[in-house]
């Protein structure tokens, strides 16, 4: 029991560092000056935002909270 405890710290760990990346590496909602000037294009790029940088980031950011809040509650339970 103490082994996987160990690993599940160790991925909870590696979880909480890329999740902190990933929030860190999106930009905010109003980018400034850029996002007012950049506001017309919303509607073309709003189709495809799935598939952008933006898009992954976002993505990336669900499925990392979640295998955090998972690796926690796994982890309470066993102690």
């Amino acid at each position: 029991m103490s082994v996987l405890k160990n690993i599940l710290t160790v991925l909870l760990v590696i979880a909480e560092l890329f999740l902190i990346v990933v929030v860190l590496l999106q930009s905010g909602k109003k980018a400034g000056l850029s996002g007012t000037i950049a506001g017309g294009a919303e509607t073309f790029f709003g189709k495809h935002k799935a598939r952008s940088f933006e898009g992954r980031l976002q993505q990336l950011t669900k499925l990392s909270a979640a295998a955090f809040i998972i690796i926690a509650v796994i982890l309470a339970i066993l102690d």
